[in-house]
């Protein structure tokens, strides 16, 4: 499979998320599409590593997530945690911008 259609930048806050539903090969896949703090876009799984619960509920700082549950945090760009309690790195995902369009390859984690 290749890239396909998440949503649009303007759905996408500042330092913020949106929580997208994907095809994959093998069934649907949660994923958060975040907007960094300065302006960068990423695609991660959208579920915790830890807690199982949603990472988009979370709050953005810098390059990184918070799992609102139980406050780890996950790197954007390589989907690893920074600290506990979470100790399993969650999927990342390519993103493309053409346009208007964010297009995650969810079938090609980073």
């Amino acid at each position: 499979m290749t890239a396909q259609l998440a949503c649009y930048d303007e759905d996408v806050p500042a330092a913020g998320t949106l929580r997208v539903e994907l095809e994959g090969e093998s069934g649907p896949v949660e994923v958060a599409i975040v907007r960094d703090e300065d302006g960068e876009l990423h695609a991660i799984s959208d579920i915790c590593s830890h807690g199982a619960v949603s990472l988009s509920d979370g709050e953005v700082e810098d390059c990184s997530i918070e799992c609102w549950l139980h406050g780890s945090r996950f790197d954007l760009r390589t989907g690893k945690p920074l600290g506990p309690p979470a100790v399993r790195p969650v999927p990342v995902y390519p993103v493309t911008v053409d346009g208007q369009r964010v297009l995650v390859d969810i079938d090609a984690p980073l």
